[in-house]
């Protein structure tokens, strides 16, 4: 992912999630060094991707499939590449929140052998008011 992405990344994500990443936490995961990536089929972008490595761990801060390409098992790609990535930067463990309510998340992540191992209490907004709790899910790579 590069500057030059950002317009489609932003436009994206405000259509994919309730309460979206702004251009400036792109920007700064950027200017912070954090891996984010966008995969292209036939060079036109399908989805994008941040991760956070810190001594061997991998945090996934970001991973959005566009709504008209999600189902063509794309996100197993982009997961997959991102778990190589965090291994060459000596990263042994995968961590991430997910919303309950993100059935399919769930289930993709729980398909790559990520297991539950807490809860963040209140930790994602609701559209409609109030919050939602996060699973922590771990991975070893």
């Amino acid at each position: 992912m590069t500057d030059r992405d950002l317009d489609w990344v932003v436009d994206h994500e405000a259509a994919l999630h309730a309460f979206p990443w702004s251009r400036g936490n792109f920007a700064d995961s950027l200017a912070a060094g954090h891996g984010a990536w966008v995969m292209r089929v036939g060079g036109s972008p399908v989805a994008y991707a941040v991760m956070l490595v810190v001594l061997d761990e991998a945090h996934l801060l970001n991973i959005s499939v566009a709504r008209e390409f999600q189902g063509a098992r794309l996100g197993t790609a982009l997961l997959r590449h991102l778990f190589a990535e965090a291994r060459r930067c000596g990263a042994s463990q995968f961590f991430l929140e997910v919303r309950p309510s993100n059935s399919a998340a769930l289930a993709l992540y729980r398909s790559h052998g990520f297991q539950p191992i807490g809860r963040r209490k209140g930790y994602y907004a609701l559209r409609e008011g109030g919050r939602e709790d996060a699973i922590v899910m771990r991975l070893e790579l």
